[in-house]
């Protein structure tokens, strides 16, 4: 069965940095596009940034510059790196694979940013 487990998130000051990881099983994680998204309290949950197959990359506007999302499929693992980091990246973080542009799988855990100012 598919497991995506995140790890990393934590508390930071504003304009800090995190790396975020998440270990997929159960896939064949080369195979196929891999996103990372969040949810803030009261919010939708929103897609951040996302790789393709091939590395390439794409990001909402609110996080350019600031957010890397890269992937090591030899280790079956997605990364984010995020700096300069501000209050409003609080929100639990998520993985998941896409296809058709959403999101395929059941959610995981996730793993909560905080942020504070």
């Amino acid at each position: 069965q598919v497991q995506l487990v995140e790890s990393g998130g934590g508390l930071v000051q504003g304009g800090g940095s995190l790396r975020l990881s998440c270990a997929a099983s159960g896939i064949i994680f080369s195979l196929n596009a891999m996103g990372w998204y969040r949810q803030a309290p009261g919010k939708q949950r929103e897609l951040v940034a996302s790789i393709t197959v091939g590395g390439s990359t794409n990001y909402a506007e609110s996080v350019k510059g600031r957010f890397t999302i890269s992937r090591d499929n030899a280790k079956n693992t997605v990364y984010l790196q995020m700096n300069s980091l501000k209050p409003e990246d609080t929100a639990v973080y998520y993985c998941n694979r896409i296809r058709g542009g959403r999101p395929f799988d059941s959610w995981g855990q996730g793993t909560q940013v905080t942020v504070s100012s």
